[in-house]
């Protein structure tokens, strides 16, 4: 936790900053616009602290059965070579049907946030991501 001392530097730079956005202050650090809104409610309901709250689980960095089987699965397909386009669309529906609920749901947050990050920039180019399973 900040000191009372600290806490006040962290607002004199805020202030002195105000005239930017957080994308021109912060850069890439800038956190996405979900974010700064899920922490003002948080600030508002009364939170004091500006850690981020324990995770329950394993982190998504874990080695498991699932996801080595994936990474493999994406390394088989790197560099074939197929016979035919029937046999790239079976192989594709093959690796897709491996993937979970969970897995299309954070497919689809990133893309979400990767949205708002453009909008942000007001349509400035964001260079492309990996998306965590092929790369």
């Amino acid at each position: 936790m900040l000191s009372v001392q600290m806490e006040q530097r962290v607002n004199i730079k805020f202030l002195v900053k105000l005239g930017k956005t957080f994308t021109e202050v912060y850069g890439n650090e800038c956190l996405s616009r979900t974010q700064v809104f899920e922490w003002f409610k948080r600030f508002k309901e009364g939170r004091e602290t500006t850690e981020d709250d324990p995770r329950p689980g394993r982190p998504s960095t874990s080695k498991t059965d699932g996801n080595i089987e994936k990474k493999l699965a994406c390394q088989t397909l790197m560099g074939t070579r197929f016979e035919s386009v029937a046999m790239v669309k079976a192989k594709a529906e093959e690796v897709l049907n491996q993937l979970t609920e969970a897995d299309f749901q954070h497919c689809f947050q990133r893309r979400k946030s990767r949205m708002e990050r453009c909008v942000d920039r007001q349509g400035e180019y964001i260079e492309g991501e990996k998306s965590g399973y092929c790369n």
